[in-house]
């Protein structure tokens, strides 16, 4: 098996917004501006290793709602995707929320709309909506419960209906099916491009060559690959999986490149693969990396960009949310 390169290649020091600070600088202007402003970074672990480090929390889409809650701090800046930093302004309406970089979408999210939502409660009346949080505000407030992938199958095991209708990830919507064959669980057909793209005979070529691997996967990734998995989990539940097999010295990873950064910081001793055999050439998403250390200095400099919210939408994807985090995580 060929193998890419396993060393992420050099930063320039090209500035798309014509600064002329060093990463160091950066830095400092940030913690500085951090501190006069008293705001909290959040970033979700895709982020790139730089943004990750200057970062307050780090962790997945539960995790970081989660801390956005607790925080007393005036300005929350979310170094995630738009959606995220949407959850926390509808969980925190009296504070300012900023998105460092406007890019920063989501195609999952963007595959269902409330119109198609609508549509789709048409075609199975009577069934209690379960949204996966990588979806939009508007979504969130025509659900009846959100979950994430840390507690999809905790929310739908939660719930007194055997009717449900889960939305918008395929992948995922399966998964939670295959744990709790005993609902009628009716599945939208949205998938995350970045999980989506990955095959079972890649994962399978890759194992070849680290045949005493243990195999981690998010379970937005395709069926064939959640097959071959020894874990099956969200992103913070991958660490745990990690400290369940101390005697393992190599996994490889089946979700988006940016994890491997926290894994090698809370596992120095382990050696960690990407599922395609190389730094996650393909399981790589656009949207997560397009917030720099640049980025996160002017969001805070310039207080962009803020994220508002109708009143009445925070209502309703609020109580959504709130009935999420009401159910124990699984992992």
């Amino acid at each position: 098996m060929s193998q890419c390169v396993t060393e992420a290649p050099e930063t320039t020091s090209y500035s798309p917004y014509g600064l002329s600070f060093s990463p160091e600088e950066l830095i400092d202007k940030i913690h500085f501006l951090q501190t006069e402003k008293k705001a909290v970074i959040l970033a979700h672990n895709y982020q790139v290793p730089e943004v990750q480090d200057i970062a307050d929390f780090t962790g997945d889409s539960l995790g970081l709602s989660m801390e956005a809650t607790k925080t007393d701090a005036k300005i929350i800046v979310f170094c995630g995707v738009h959606f995220m930093a949407e959850s926390a302004k509808i969980l925190n309406p009296d504070k300012k929320v900023l998105l460092p970089h406007l890019g920063a979408g989501c195609s999952l999210a963007d595959s269902i709309t409330p119109e198609s939502l609508d549509d789709w409660k048409r075609r199975y009346p009577g069934y209690t909506v379960v949204t996966y949080i990588n979806s939009s505000a508007e979504v969130k407030a025509e659900s009846d419960i959100c979950c994430t992938s840390a507690n999809a199958v905790a929310v739908v095991r939660s719930l007194k209906t055997d009717k449900v209708l889960f939305t918008p990830d395929r992948n995922l919507g399966r998964w939670v099916q295959a744990q709790v064959p005993d609902k009628d669980i009716a599945i939208y057909d949205g998938a995350c491009p970045t999980h989506d793209v990955l095959r079972g005979a890649n994962l399978l070529k890759t194992k070849q060559v680290f045949p005493d691997a243990v195999v981690i996967a998010h379970p937005e990734c395709r069926e064939d690959i959640v097959d071959i998995a020894d874990e099956v989990c969200s992103t913070t539940g991958m660490m745990a999986a990690v400290a369940r097999h101390p005697e393992a010295r190599t996994f490889i990873v089946a979700t988006e490149n940016g994890i491997i950064h926290q894994l090698k910081k809370r596992f120095p001793d382990k050696e960690f693969v990407m599922a395609d055999g190389c730094i996650g050439c393909r399981l790589h998403c656009p949207y997560m990396k397009v917030t720099g250390l640049e980025d996160v200095y002017l969001s805070l400099k310039e207080e962009r960009y803020e994220i508002r919210v109708d009143a009445e939408v925070i209502q309703g994807a609020r109580r959504a949310l709130d009935r999420m985090m009401a159910v124990p995580r699984d992992n």
